[in-house]
């Protein structure tokens, strides 16, 4: 069986390893390829003011300071508390591939591998980049499907992707069992790249264009200054900087204590194995593909003549370096690595043995355990942070070598243009709170590495770490009896069950168990009345006497009047969909903003930076914590809610899009006419310890009206029938208002400069080349969820955004972009959906029309239509 051979790898016996093979060969993860001594003007240099100063030379931080400098910006300085690489780039894989389930995420996988194969030519410094392709294996249908799943969403990419055959793999990775093997999915151009050479080309690159790379260097205090410029300490000396980027690994948690931030990060010890000289792979005319084996859930790699292969163990056997979340990282640590522990990885190093035989024969000459840093949801977080002034972010990195590359560009472009170039608010650092204790991200990170390689299904939940403290006021009266999705921290049903039903989570590329009862719920929403938890929404009080003036520079609608409410967009100075909210004027000058569970400090953080920078005298108060939120919705809603409360709910007294203060069962509500259903319906926000009283009294009040529940799948079901768009699918920073057909709530016309309103007006005036649409499409037991490919003349022309069945005509239904050309009520094209492509027509939205709209018509004495 394999061995451990003689030399196990310790402290810093990597770095004596060899140089580089012969020619052609795969590079040793341990050789030294780019070594770079940085000029001696780079050690002794100092600057006492800084545009930017990033701190940490890890490859992101590094490749920052490269982009920034090249693109132009002066005076960027990069601070790194001991040596480039130092942490955790040094020890990496270095695996690079253009592979992501997550769509933007495929473009910094992108950018990262075009900057590495044009590194070496642009600054003279190895990078020892391979590039043999890599090869996911499917050995289970399931997986097979998921293959198709990921294949639907690649068309509309500029990145290469095929659902390969067996014999295919088999002659791609000839020393391969075939046995289990159904399908392969395979990147050309994938590989990997000597991570420490890679940060010296990138150096090399940063100094060039003139950046100071200053080490050993490390920072002892930051302190904000009221202009938002930080004083930056160092044994050095101290340095004034407009912006400072926390790019430091996982000492990134300690700098960030330094400004009383607690990230969410916690160091994991990941192992890889690397063999001996293995004859059948030096008998190999060309260098294997990159192997990922995902029941087996490790990767597999040439290296040399040998191989290398690197697995994730479960949650239960992986090891988290949890007391340096407790008691810091150890003074010293940069370029140690931990014990080995082979008997933690066995059952993976069984299963490579299987699929690869010739392993069974090779001694292992080095095992590298080394820590990386885990997020949460294992992705990083990049960008700046809210509630500081001009600190930013890069950190969290469990695959720092593929994206460091195209983060960088990423951030340089944000910071210099004042936007992200492309919509990645799953790596938002603001997607995490107060909410985020030490419990939970250990919890997350030990549930996220343990599933690195499980079936990515659509509406997946994941189950570690909760509830988290915060729970609506309906939690534990409502956890029985639905299926509980994960919201910023919020647990909010997804759908109810009843007794006789399947109650567990089964997760499906098909239609699953919560088929039947989202369509019972549907149809409660649709003729009789229901009620929903709402609590997850970002809700924000602004007051002052610039408010109006605030909001008017902020949103591309007017103002709504005292005592009314509207739906309201903050654009990009470019012209593209930062937010959506909802909009109340409660009283002259104050307001309640409504946003996305996900969007909630997204969002604030946009706010509060463009008060400050307008001067604008303004309270904002976030009150998301304060606030209960329940929506009733229905034809019987009226009915039910007239009965708890002397305030007249009829259509001319309380009408569409206005707000009040009432009582509901004498418990103090903020009531708004409005519901996502687009039926007749009100949102009821109240003190968060009044939602069971007031979700009781709702529910005795309905019981002659067969009051019921319904969850956000119903929601989605609903709110697609009625053309209603939801940010982050059918708007976001990758769109503008125009093309995603929200005319009707952006004022070109209105006096306010508002934000993007130029842009808008260039976009307009040149033309859309795509308009999101609706379409119809006969499937038979898979429904579009968003992202798959439009095809027409057998090219892909297009994306859907969302999508979900449509109860009313039992058809699916999805919104999409496609080309201007192609946009015409009654155009015949097809979705992609698992590998198979299906007929669909644009139609006439929305499919249903809302109540709003239903009554206007039959007062008019117009018919209704469905």
């Amino acid at each position: 069986m394999l061995r451990p051979g003689a030399q196990l790898l310790r402290g810093l016996l990597l770095r004596s390893c060899p140089l580089q093979g012969s020619p052609g060969r795969p590079r040793s993860v341990c050789g030294r390829e780019g070594e770079e001594k940085p000029p001696l003007s780079a050690e002794t240099q100092w600057k006492d003011r800084a545009e930017t100063v990033i701190i940490g030379g890890g490859c992101v931080g590094v490749s920052l300071a490269y982009h920034l400098a090249k693109a132009g910006m002066k005076d960027v300085v990069l601070l790194e508390k001991s040596e480039l690489t130092a942490g955790s780039t040094w020890h990496a894989a270095g695996l690079t591939t253009y592979f992501h389930p997550g769509i933007n995420l495929k473009k910094i996988h992108y950018d990262s591998i075009k900057l590495y194969e044009k590194l070496e030519e642009e600054t003279g410094q190895v990078v020892g980049f391979h590039q043999p392709g890599s090869i996911r294996l499917a050995t289970t249908p399931v997986r097979v499907d998921e293959f198709k799943y990921q294949m639907t969403r690649t068309g509309w990419h500029a990145t290469e992707q095929y659902l390969i055959e067996p014999e295919k793999i088999q002659e791609m990775f000839p020393l391969l069992n075939m046995n289990k093997v159904l399908a392969g999915l395979y990147n050309p151009g994938d590989g990997h790249i000597d991570p420490y050479s890679l940060t010296m080309a990138l150096a090399a690159g940063a100094r060039k264009c003139g950046a100071l790379l200053k080490y050993p260097a490390p920072v002892t205090s930051l302190k904000a200054r009221s202009d938002g410029t930080w004083d930056v300490e160092t044994p050095q000396g101290s340095m004034r900087a407009n912006r400072i980027v926390n790019a430091a690994g996982f000492w990134a948690r300690e700098v960030g204590k330094m400004i009383g931030l607690e990230h969410p990060l916690i160091p994991v010890q990941h192992q890889y194995v690397v063999t001996s000289t293995i004859p059948e792979v030096k008998a190999l005319k060309r260098e294997l593909p990159v192997l990922r084996d995902l029941e087996g859930s490790y990767y597999l790699r040439q290296e040399r003549d040998g191989l290398l292969f690197g697995p994730y163990e479960s949650q239960e056997k992986m090891k988290v370096q949890d007391s340096w979340v407790t008691n810091g990282v150890p003074p010293g640590f940069g370029k140690e690595l931990f014990e080995s522990d082979l008997d933690r990885i066995m059952e993976h190093i069984k299963a490579a043995m299987e699929m690869v035989p010739v392993l069974k024969k090779a001694d292992i000459i080095n095992v590298v355990n080394g820590p990386i840093t885990y997020s949460p949801d294992i992705l990083p977080m990049v960008g700046p942070h809210q509630g500081v002034r001009n600190y930013w972010v890069a950190i969290g990195f469990g695959y720092g070598i593929i994206h460091a590359g195209g983060v960088g560009k990423y951030l340089s472009d944000w910071i210099l243009h004042g936007e992200p170039p492309f919509d990645l608010i799953e790596l938002d650092p603001n997607r995490y709170g107060k909410w985020t204790t030490t419990q939970y991200t250990e919890a997350k990170a030990r549930e996220s590495y343990g599933f690195n390689n499980i079936v990515g299904y659509p509406k997946e939940e994941r189950f570690a770490g909760r509830p988290t403290q915060r729970v609506s006021g309906l939690y534990q009266r409502l956890e029985s009896k639905c299926s509980m999705g994960f919201r910023a921290g919020w647990e909010q049903p997804h759908w109810f069950y009843k007794p006789g039903q399947d109650t567990q989570y089964r997760p499906s590329f098909r239609r699953t168990n919560w088929f039947e009862p989202v369509g019972s719920e549907y149809k409660q929403v649709m003729q009789r009345v229901a009620v929903t938890d709402l609590s997850p929404f970002g809700k924000f009080n602004i007051k002052g006497q610039d408010s109006i003036r605030l909001l008017d520079h902020l949103f591309a609608n007017v103002i709504p009047k005292v005592g009314f409410t509207n739906i309201s967009h903050m654009l990009t100075p470019k012209g593209r969909v930062y937010a959506e909210l909802t909009v109340s004027h409660q009283s002259p000058g104050e307001f309640l903003l409504i946003t996305g569970s996900g969007s909630e400090l997204h969002d604030l953080r946009w706010i509060e930076e463009e008060a400050v920078k307008g001067g604008y005298d303004v309270e904002i108060k976030n009150i998301t914590d304060e606030l209960g939120v329940l929506g009733v919705a229905g034809p019987q809603a009226r009915k039910v809610l007239q009965k708890l409360t002397s305030e007249d709910l009829s259509d001319d007294v309380f009408k569409f899009l206005q707000t009040k203060s009432l009582k509901v069962s004498n418990i103090p509500v903020t009531a708004i006419r409005i519901s996502y259903t687009g039926e007749l319906g009100w949102e009821l926000y109240h003190r968060r310890e009044d939602s069971v009283a007031l979700y009781d009294a709702i529910m005795n009040a309905g019981q002659e009206e067969g009051i019921d529940n319904f969850g956000t799948y119903a929601m989605n079901a609903l709110r697609l029938e009625k053309a209603f768009r939801a940010w982050g699918l059918e708007m976001n920073c990758d769109t503008n208002p125009l093309e995603a057909g929200l005319e009707y709530f952006v004022k070109l016309n209105k006096p306010a400069d508002f934000i993007g309103k130029q842009a808008l007006k260039q976009i307009k005036a040149k033309g859309l080349k795509r308009r999101l649409v609706c379409l119809t499409l006969a499937t038979d037991d898979v429904d579009p969820e968003g992202n798959e490919s439009i095809w027409y003349n057998g090219k892909v022309v297009g994306n859907t955004t969302s999508g979900s069945y449509s109860y009313s005509i039992q058809k699916s239904l999805a919104f999409a972009y496609v080309p201007v050309q192609l946009s015409e009520v009654g155009q015949q094209v097809e979705v992609e959906l698992l590998g198979k492509n299906y007929p669909a027509a644009i139609i006439q939205e929305p499919l249903v029309l809302t109540e709003p709209t239903r009554n206007r018509l039959q007062k008019k004495g117009g018919k209704d239509k469905t």
